[in-house]
């Protein structure tokens, strides 16, 4: 029986997930642009906002550097560094100074040990490599009926999975810091909040539907591993 066969699992389980993620990125960049267009009436730009909750919080040592692009803001914890991007960094609208906080918030996690990004850290390493050589593996082992291969690139992509799974909680709540600080420092009112918290919303459902993705990724290759061995 042809190969292609068994992949009509991709149609089924994967498809729908990817469209699904599609959506979301789009949702993100839809509502990002939404309420980049809405000024905060302190007239704060997000490094700014940015360097203020981190000094509030004891880092004065984390720096607060632009990157080039747009939504590539991240926080390097190797480095001690919050990067916001070019549509960020300058910008007091409420949707850069949401994300600004959101990427505060992974600094003091962080910082304070907090334990989901300690276990998304320990597993990064396994889920890198699992991320290049897993579906290569089960491939190869599939083709050549070899299943110690074949399970051996499943066990390579889980940790992707998991990986992914454990790095929803660390970005709610990273989220949940942004919204909490923000509103206790009174940075944003309630009616900017509301939008501020509707782009991080939008940005945590990207990975919602990446783990879901994932996930569904999983299920088809150990599916099509049990069916190649009847």
């Amino acid at each position: 029986m042809p190969f292609y066969y068994y992949d009509s699992y991709y149609l089924i389980l994967v498809v729908p997930a990817l469209i699904i993620a599609l959506l979301a990125q789009f949702k993100v960049q839809s509502t990002f642009k939404k309420y980049a267009a809405v000024l905060s009436r302190r007239g704060q730009t997000a490094a700014e906002i940015t360097r203020r909750i981190l000094d509030g919080n004891g880092l004065a040592e984390v720096s607060v550097e632009r990157v080039s692009g747009q939504l590539t803001d991240h926080y390097d914890p190797k480095a001690r560094v919050v990067r916001l991007s070019d549509s960020v960094y300058d910008s007091t609208s409420v949707a850069s100074i949401g994300v600004a906080a959101h990427e505060a918030g992974h600094a003091i996690q962080h910082a304070s040990q907090y334990a989901p990004i300690r276990l998304r850290n320990a597993v990064l390493p396994v889920a890198s490599f699992g991320s290049r050589l897993a579906v290569p593996l089960i491939l190869i082992g599939l083709l050549l009926s070899f299943a110690p291969l074949v399970s051996g690139g499943i066990i390579l992509f889980s940790a992707l999975v998991l990986f992914q799974l454990v790095t929803l909680p660390v970005e709610f709540n990273a989220s949940r810091r942004a919204i909490d600080t923000l509103r206790a420092n009174q940075t944003l009112d309630e009616a900017e909040l509301a939008g501020a918290k509707k782009v991080l919303s939008a940005a945590a459902m990207t990975y919602v539907a990446a783990a879901l993705t994932s996930a569904m990724q999983l299920l088809r290759l150990v599916l099509l591993s049990n069916r190649r061995r009847r």
